[in-house]
Parts: structure tokens; sequence; C-alpha cells
């Protein structure tokens, strides 16, 4: 091993030991840019941050950066009967959505889909796609955004 790569490898484990060790500890691992990022745990729906919309329940499980990505936020929509979040939209994360309850519209990809439970959607960053919920009973949907 080379004397400049045998140091690389030295260095980085003494990080990956400190964070080990920080986060037994209950202190925050921090990311590249010194903001902590997100920590193995699971979230019950109940401890999840809910906001009531007219359209819906809206729960943010998880948001901020983690050890691979800039940015992620995984949530859930309950979206009401007859009713879509907002207006088909773009944004600058990438997105997949998984329907588990009801049926309803996907627009993705110029083209629109009826989905029911088991539909997973995928997008790439800034095109164009929302969903509406087309069915009686509420649409419950998961999703997961993020910026690598």
């Amino acid at each position: 091993m080379s004397g400049r790569l045998e140091y690389s490898m030295t260095k980085r484990r003494d990080i990956l030991k400190i964070a080990g060790l920080s986060t037994a500890a209950g202190i925050p691992v921090f990311s590249m840019g010194g903001v902590p990022h997100l920590q193995d745990e699971v979230v019950e729906p109940h401890n999840a941050t809910l906001t009531r919309e007219p359209f819906g329940d809206l729960r943010v499980f998880f948001q901020g950066p983690t050890g691979q990505l800039k940015s992620m936020t995984a949530g859930s929509l309950r979206l009401n009967p007859g009713m879509e979040p907002h207006p088909p939209h773009q944004h600058p994360e990438e997105e997949f959505m998984v329907v588990t309850e009801g049926t309803g519209e996907i627009l993705v990809g110029g083209k629109t889909v009826v989905v029911g439970p088991g539909s997973m959607m995928y997008c790439e960053s800034n095109q164009l796609h929302g969903v509406k919920n087309t069915g009686t009973q509420s649409l419950l949907f998961y999703y997961y955004k993020f910026i690598a």
C-alpha cells in the first residue's frame, strides 16, 4: 500500500470509529455540511409529524440529509375522495410514490395511469407529475423525495 492510501484509509477508519462512538453515546452524527443527518430508527404513524389539510392527512416520517443524500423526505398522504393535494407540479427532488389503499390516477411521464394498492411511481427531477383520488374511499400513498 502506498503511504498516501494507507494514511487515507487510517483517517477514514478513525472517522468511522468516532461516528460509531458518538451515535452510541447519543450524540448526533453530522453530515458533510455540519447538519445532523437522519439516524437509524423506526417512526410509528402516530409519532410522525401530522398536518391536517383540506385534501387529507399529511404525515412526514423523516426529513433531512442522510449519509448518502443531501436531502430526503419520507411521508404519507391519506388523500380524501375526489381530491388532489395540488395541481400537477415539478420540483428538483426525484420522487417515488407507493399506493397502499384506494384508487386514483397518477400523472407521470406525460401519461395519466389508473392506480391502486401496490402501484408504484418514480418521477425524475423537474418532471411534471401529480396524483388524484378518483375513488369513493381515501387513497393512501407513501412518498420518498430525495436529492443526491
